[in-house]
């Protein structure tokens, strides 16, 4: 039994513009000591559907069931939610300047999250808290455990998150793009911290990011997010090497240095849809250059396609189109040739207006 099996999980706010769809549906799981990658732009749901696990989305119409090791957090009172938060599911969240509270010494914020779960003294508390700083690389732990949050750089405020969150050894850590506001050196740093400390602790890891490359270094699993739903579910290697659906392929010729073109850098063009208006069908169809007629008035579900076992993709295309190189962009287009009407051409004449060469990006130029 895998120790956090998700199942058909839907969020959503009602506003007063209208109801966003922050998730619609998204199923996964991951077992013990493995790490999941979950991807996708601003907006996708990515953030939404993990804080929701642990009761952070209050105000919010939530269905579908969550089991960790057989007990739906979904379900569970408030009361239940705090004595699994933190001591067996542990977060970590992407701006720490702003998770830390900045009239209390990090210290002290360790030390009451370390007595909010067990019965240790307050100097006991103290003393765990200092070898946590070591644990995790910061300099001179028995001086700074006295530091304010302000006084800390950007990647020390990082590692004493990372602290808090493996203080009581939890079986699952949930890592909201805790690299995303520091530089690359420290960001590598911070990574390799955390997959040693998985590592060692044996913890389940669920790495949220925008970031295709932190993914590459850390994940055993990837999932890919767009507009609410998992459009794509695979191991790593199958997601850079055989992806099926036009989105993931699309982030993977958006960065550098990746197994998607070398010459260039294309953007995915437009913009992610509004959750509160949804598109017809298929939410990526007004992007996507395969846009047939089935994508205008049907949603695909998530289904099996070949790459490789557990492989699944949310794409009318068809299930053997995966890959990266241009013979299989071709198939992919001459699949959606043969399928592609009135509508469809006219969603594919809108979406070619967006495009100028300014907007293709040669990658030598990224490089300083």
């Amino acid at each position: 039994m895998s120790l956090l099996d998700v199942s058909d999980l839907t969020v959503s706010f009602p506003t007063a513009d209208g109801l966003v769809q922050a998730v619609r549906g998204i199923s996964f799981s991951i077992d013990r000591g493995r790490t999941l990658g979950i991807v996708g732009e601003s907006g996708s749901g990515k953030s939404v559907s993990t804080q929701t696990l642990l009761g952070l989305t209050p105000g919010a119409d939530i269905s579908g069931q969550a089991l960790f090791e057989g007990r739906d957090l979904l379900q569970m009172t408030q009361h239940e939610l705090r004595e699994v938060r933190g001591a067996e599911i542990a977060m970590i969240f992407q701006d720490p300047l702003s998770s830390l509270h900045p009239h209390y010494r990090v210290g002290w914020q360790i030390v009451e999250m370390i007595r909010a779960h067990t019965r240790d003294s307050r100097q006991a508390a103290r003393t765990r808290a200092v070898e946590l700083l070591e644990v995790v690389g910061i300099p001179e732990p028995q001086k700074r455990v006295d530091s304010y949050p302000h006084e800390l750089s950007g990647g020390m405020r990082q590692r004493v998150m990372i602290a808090m969150a493996l203080a009581l050894r939890p079986k699952l850590l949930i890592a909201d793009e805790p690299t995303t506001a520091i530089d690359a050196t420290v960001q590598a740093q911070i990574l390799e911290l955390m997959l040693r400390l998985q590592k060692e602790l044996g913890m389940a890891l669920i790495m949220i990011t925008h970031d295709l490359g932190v993914v590459a270094t850390i994940a055993d699993e990837v999932m890919v997010v767009y507009a609410g739903k998992a459009v794509e579910s695979a191991d790593k290697r199958t997601t850079y090497y055989r992806p099926h659906h036009p989105y993931t392929r699309g982030l993977l010729d958006s960065i550098p240095g990746t197994a998607g073109r070398k010459d260039r850098l294309t953007p995915i063009l437009g913009q992610p849809p509004s959750l509160i208006q949804l598109p017809s069908g298929c939410a990526f169809h007004p992007r996507c250059p395969y846009v047939m007629n089935t994508c205008i008035g049907q949603d695909p579900p998530e289904r099996p396609v070949e790459g490789g076992p557990g492989h699944r993709s949310a794409c009318w295309l068809p299930a053997e189109l995966v890959g990266i190189d241009e013979q299989v962009d071709a198939a992919r287009e001459a699949a959606a040739e043969r399928h592609r009407g009135s509508a469809a051409r006219q969603v594919l004449a809108a979406r070619h207006r967006l495009e100028s060469p300014a907007e293709l990006i040669p990658a030598e130029s990224l490089g300083g």
